[in-house]
């Protein structure tokens, strides 16, 4: 740690703010908030870190600045956007390329439905309504819109009207204001409506247009009313598919699933409007990040922050309890929506019938998600094993590819773990954990994985253990020896061994002096960093179960 960098720590104040990490190159590497500077930042630099992200950030940290605030949460609004602005390596970031569309009502006389990408340079103004993750979905909505509520096609009025209406107007789809057929506010009363739909206010909806039916009626408009009658009807079919799942017809609700399984997150969220499920929103990320709680509050603040529907009173998640801060996220949420709006766990009766519902929705979007990335590895993998078994001189096809990882603090509770990749996917059945003895008090992970290997290579033939085809370590050059040492006096052949050096990413050998460097976004250097990182998780994992069964004994 630099001089500057112990003064500036120094001088932090136990208030409210956000913080800024650079590297050595001046670059934001990452952006937090803190109820209090001090404890937070104090916090990076005055322990031991479990997490791989954070023993990689720390050593980085150069410079630090911060800004502080009045309240949390404003160090909370203020974080998003420094996260935007720098887009820090070390966040938790977005990644996904999709840019789901909008429904937007134009802002004009007479206002037209379109489909638009929100996130456009130029945004048209009007009101928004989305996003839609579903656009198959989204058009047929937009396809039902059109025919209920006949507003115009067209994007422009032309100055001068038309000889006579255009052919949507002919077959009852629009409502012909070119040729001045339709008043203002007669127009705009279908374009409220239309906002009604979108907003999940059916029954306030439905009461309108029974009262206009009436109105026409009574005026002896027939013509006019049949056709609001017939609209009626096809909303009325419309609304008796969705499920009510209340019979307190005025709560507003969003449900909240989150599934995560071999680097991709499913998300998916339930609306509840007026006691009926009128809608679902899906989104998959493929993500590096092992920090669930972290991803899971960065999409909650990155989803209603650019929400364009109307707000629902209340958010049911369990995920939003690991999160915690929970009086935080309400008092952010009702400056979003100006409104109160309560967040809840879903610990109730009603509560985890509804998550259990989300839940199931996840586990669909999270199953597909699989099978498309399955299919993807499965092309890809011929092609990353071949390219392995050349660039690395390996005798087999690397089918079988296991790794070893250790993990202790100052040589107490030391334990290893096993992982194994079959074809380049995850085979979690045969994942396999050592609790270490021959180095217990004494930190020697040389000496820890020559019991491991040993202990795991003697057992080759047997049910459950079979052999690999590829072995890779954690590690450099020092230790990619000793573990041929141990292959030698076991008289082990017909296995491949390499090792991993973090630092540079630099594959090395057996009996060879220099590393082979595998090209920085190659899917093969994926695959052994995916490989290195799923036994660093499976080990600490491991290691946190020892560590707290032995606090749990000493109390």
């Amino acid at each position: 740690m630099n001089e500057d960098l112990k003064q500036t720590l120094k001088l932090l104040p136990s208030l409210p703010g956000c913080y800024l990490y650079y590297d050595k190159d001046g670059n934001v590497i990452y952006a937090g908030k803190a109820k209090s500077l001090k404890k937070r930042v104090m916090s990076y630099f005055n322990r031991k870190h479990d997490t791989v992200k954070l023993q990689v950030l720390v050593p980085q940290i150069e410079k630090l600045e911060y800004i502080i605030t009045n309240t949390e949460v404003e160090a909370f609004i203020l974080e998003s956007h420094l996260i935007k602005k720098y887009k820090p390596k070390y966040n938790i970031l977005l990644k996904d390329d999709k840019k789901y569309p909008y429904f937007l009502i134009t802002d004009e006389d007479f206002p037209a439905i379109t489909v638009v990408r929100k996130k456009n340079v130029n945004p048209e103004k009007g009101r928004y309504y989305g996003p839609y993750t579903d656009a198959r979905a989204m058009y047929a909505t937009l396809d039902f819109l059109k025919r209920i509520f006949p507003l115009k096609q067209c994007k422009k009025l032309n100055p001068q009207f038309k000889t006579r209406p255009c052919l949507y107007y002919q077959i009852g789809r629009c409502l012909a204001p070119c040729q001045g057929m339709v008043s203002v506010e007669e127009y705009k009363s279908v374009v409220a409506q239309a906002e009604l739909f979108l907003s999940g206010k059916q029954s306030e909806l439905m009461k309108q247009i029974m009262e206009q039916i009436q109105l026409y009626s009574d005026s002896q408009q027939y013509e006019k009313a049949a056709k609001l009658r017939d609209s009626y009807l096809d909303l009325k079919k419309t609304l008796e598919k969705q499920k009510v799942v209340y019979e307190n017809t005025k709560l507003n609700e969003d449900i909240i699933s989150l599934l995560a399984d071999d680097g991709i997150f499913a998300i998916v969220i339930l609306m509840v409007r007026e006691g009926r499920l009128i809608d679902k929103r899906e989104f998959i990320y493929e993500v590096e990040e092992r920090d669930r709680a972290e991803f899971f509050a960065v999409f909650f603040k990155e989803y209603y922050s650019t929400l364009a529907l109307e707000f629902p009173d209340k958010i049911i998640s369990g995920e939003l309890e690991a999160v915690g801060e929970k009086a935080l996220y309400e008092e952010w949420l009702q400056i979003l929506a100006q409104k109160k709006i309560k967040i809840s766990y879903g610990k109730s009766a009603q509560g985890k019938e509804l998550q259990m519902l989300a839940d199931k929705n996840a586990k669909v979007a999270l199953d597909n998600a699989k099978l498309k990335k399955m299919a993807k590895i499965r092309d890809d993998f011929n092609e990353i094993g071949a390219y392995l078994a050349e660039k690395l001189k390996l005798k087999n096809f690397p089918h079988r590819i296991e790794c070893y990882d250790i993990s202790h603090i100052q040589g107490t509770n030391t334990v290893a773990s096993m992982v194994v990749f079959i074809n380049g996917f995850k085979k979690k059945t045969e994942y396999k954990k050592f609790k270490v003895y021959t180095t217990e008090g004494k930190p020697d992970d040389f000496l820890s994985m020559k019991e491991v290997l040993s202990r795991r290579l003697e057992r080759l033939n047997e049910k459950g253990w079979d052999k690999p085809d590829l072995v890779i370590i954690d590690g450099g050059k020092g230790q990619l020896s000793c573990v041929m040492q141990i292959f030698k006096e076991l008289g082990i052949k017909g296995i491949d061994v390499v090792s991993l050096a973090k630092k540079n990413e630099e594959v090395f050998l057996p009996e060879k002096s220099k590393p082979v460097i595998l090209p920085r976004n190659s899917g093969a250097l994926f695959l052994f960093q995916r490989i290195r990182d799923e036994a660093h998780r499976f080990a600490i994992t491991y290691h946190k179960q020892l560590r707290s069964k032995a606090m749990t004994k000493s109390d």
